[in-house]
Formats: C-alpha cells, structure tokens, sequence
C-alpha cells in the first residue's frame, strides 16, 4: 500500500515559485523573483527536454518590468505555443530556474 501524510491547512509549507506563460509574456511569482534576485533575466530553451531556463544575470539579458518579461519573440523563436501556469525548479548554483512544459 502507498499512503499518502496528510498535512493540515495550518501548517506553512514552502511555496514554490511559479511562471506562468501567455501568448506573449511570462509572469514570475514572488517566490521566483525572490530566487532569481535579480531584475535581469537571461531566457534558454532545450527543445529535446522541452524545458526553459530562466537565468538570473546582472547584465545584459531583459529586464523584468514589475512581475512580467515580454516573451514573444521568444516564443517565436522556439515554436512555443504552451500556456499556463508551470512550477518551476530553481537550480541555485546556476541562479537559475527550469520550467519543464
């Protein structure tokens, strides 16, 4: 049998840093912004794991405009159509967080 612990609403869990897609931009969360720390993002994608990195660099890159990064070129560039709100990993070696869509 696999039991699954139930945590009541209580108690704090770590909330996770979300990004979310739309057709032309991509939002940060708090809890991503605050990982990232910086107002600079450099974008990446790796078609084979269909994955997009977001690293945090204090030149260059683009410039988070309060919560949002305007993505559509990106977008194009990379042929990615995929909308939503994903969970992000952060990678803190690398000041970097993966978005697996």
């Amino acid at each position: 049998m696999s039991f699954e612990i139930y945590k009541p609403r209580g108690e704090r869990q770590e909330k996770a840093p979300i990004v979310s897609l739309s057709k032309t931009s991509i939002v940060l969360n708090n809890v991503a912004r605050e990982k990232i720390g910086t107002s600079r993002i450099e974008l990446a994608y790796d078609r084979n794991g269909k994955t997009v990195r977001i690293r945090g660099v204090e030149e260059g890159g683009m410039e988070i405009k309060k919560t949002k990064v305007f993505g559509k070129g990106f977008f194009n560039q990379f042929g990615i159509n995929r909308k939503g709100k994903f969970e992000a990993s952060y990678e803190p070696s690398e000041n970097s967080l993966y978005v697996k869509l």
